[in-house]
C-alpha cells in the first residue's frame, strides 16, 4: 500500500472533520476519494501532505511511519491543492524552469514535462493567459516536476469544459500506465472517477462508507435501462411477463435491471414488435447522492 490510515480522525473545535479513518490506496492504482462537498476529502489531503497536523490515528506512506519519516516521504509525493500556484506573468515553461532551480532539479525535465502534459506548443506562452484546462495540466506539470512516486489531486477538474475534464483524465491514466505513478484524486463527480479510478472511497460526513475496486462500485450502483415511451403501464406489463422486473414507472418512463447492450437491444425489439413507440432506450445509473443512500441503507457494507 502506497498510502494506509487507521483510525485517522481530525477535529475543528468541536467538529469531527474525519472520523476514524481507514484508508487503503495500492500502488500503481488511480484511486478516486469521493464525497459530497463538505465531507472532509481536503482536510483527510491536507492531513497527508502534512498541511494540517494529525491529531489522531496512524499514517502511513510508503510503507513508512509518517510522522518519523516525513522529509523523506514528501519529496516522493507531488500534489494540487485548489489552484495550482502559478505565476501568471511567467510563461509556461518559465514556471517549470524557476521551479525546478528552487528543487535543484536538472532543467532537461522541464521539457520532458512539457510534452507529458502537452503544453509544448504553448510553452512560451504567459500562463494568465492559458485556459483553466491548461493551468491545472501545468499544475500538474509543476507537482511531477521532481519525478514523484505519488501524485495527490483535489478537485482537479473543477470548473472545467468537457474538453478540459477529458485532458486531465487521459493524463492521469498515462501517469499510472506509462510511468509507474500512483494517483489520489478527490472528486465529487462519481461518473468522472468512474471512467478512470482503478480503486475508490466513498466517505461522507467524514466517515468511510465504501473502500475497494471500481468494479466493486459499479456492482453496488446497479445500472438501469431507462425507456422513455408513451405508454408506460403496457410496457411494464409487456415485460413482467418476458421475466423481467420493472423497477419505477412513472407517466412517461419506466426502468428495468441492466442486463448488457445486447439485452438493451432485444427489450427496444420486443417493444415496437408489440407495437409500443419507444422514443428512448438508455443505461443510467445512481448518481453520487443515491449511490450513497444505497450503501448508508445497507449495513453488510
Amino acid at each position: 500500500m502506497v498510502i494506509e490510515t487507521k483510525d485517522l480522525t481530525f477535529k475543528f473545535g468541536s467538529q469531527t472533520v474525519v472520523n476514524s479513518l481507514s484508508l487503503q490506496v495500492p500502488q500503481g492504482s488511480i484511486y478516486g476519494f469521493l464525497g459530497p462537498n463538505g465531507a472532509g476529502k481536503t482536510t483527510t489531503i491536507k492531513l497527508l501532505l502534512n498541511l494540517l497536523k494529525n491529531e489522531q490515528g496512524d499514517i502511513k506512506i510508503f510503507g513508512l511511519d509518517f510522522a518519523a519519516n516525513r522529509t523523506k516521504i514528501l519529496a516522493q509525493i507531488g500534489s494540487l491543492i485548489e489552484q495550482p500556484a502559478i505565476y501568471s506573468h511567467l510563461s509556461g515553461r518559465e514556471n517549470l524552469k524557476n521551479r525546478a532551480i528552487l528543487l535543484q532539479v536538472d532543467e532537461s525535465r522541464v521539457d520532458e514535462m512539457l510534452q507529458l502534459v502537452q503544453l509544448t506548443e504553448a510553452a512560451h506562452k504567459k500562463a494568465g493567459k492559458y485556459s483553466l484546462g491548461m493551468k491545472q495540466r501545468l499544475g500538474i506539470a509543476l507537482a511531477l516536476l521532481p519525478d514523484p512516486k505519488l501524485l495527490m489531486l483535489d478537485e482537479p477538474t473543477n470548473g472545467l469544459d468537457p474538453n478540459g475534464i477529458i485532458e486531465i483524465r487521459e493524463l492521469l491514466k498515462r501517469l499510472t500506465k506509462e510511468h509507474g505513478k500512483t494517483v489520489f484524486i478527490s472528486s465529487h463527480l462519481l461518473a468522472e472517477i468512474e471512467r478512470m479510478a482503478t480503486h475508490v472511497a466513498i466517505i461522507n460526513k467524514g466517515e468511510l462508507l465504501f473502500q475497494g475496486e471500481i468494479k466493486e462500485l459499479e456492482g453496488l450502483s446497479k445500472p438501469q435501462v431507462r425507456i422513455e415511451t408513451a405508454n408506460t403501464v403496457d410496457a411494464a406489463n409487456l415485460l413482467t411477463k418476458n421475466g423481467y422486473v420493472v423497477g419505477e414507472v412513472n407517466d412517461d418512463h419506466l426502468t428495468v435491471a441492466f442486463k448488457s447492450k445486447e439485452d438493451t437491444g432485444a427489450i427496444n425489439a420486443m417493444l415496437n414488435q408489440a407495437g409500443i413507440s419507444v422514443y428512448s432506450i438508455h443505461k443510467v445509473q445512481k448518481d453520487l447522492e443515491n449511490l450513497f443512500l444505497n450503501i448508508t441503507q445497507n449495513q453488510a457494507i
